[in-house]
């Protein structure tokens, strides 16, 4: 995982994040990336840091929060 700044052309909000002002995240599909296939970010502080996951790791932890492991 990296927390680097860098250019990522379209972000998706998660389907959990309210405009309550709640815990909101933003995540890039790998299309958007460039080297990365993956990148999240806080979508209350949009110019905070994106932090860069590989797919592989994204996967699995998209995949245990569906199957409620974590």
């Amino acid at each position: 995982m990296s927390a680097n700044r860098g250019p990522v052309s379209e972000w998706r909000k998660s389907s959990h994040s309210t405009s309550a002002g709640g815990q909101c995240l933003e995540w890039a599909p790998a299309r958007a990336c460039g080297a990365w296939p993956v990148a999240v970010r806080d979508s209350k502080h949009v110019d905070g840091p994106v932090l860069r996951i590989p797919q592989r790791e994204w996967v699995g932890f998209v995949s245990a929060l569906k199957n409620d492991a974590l």
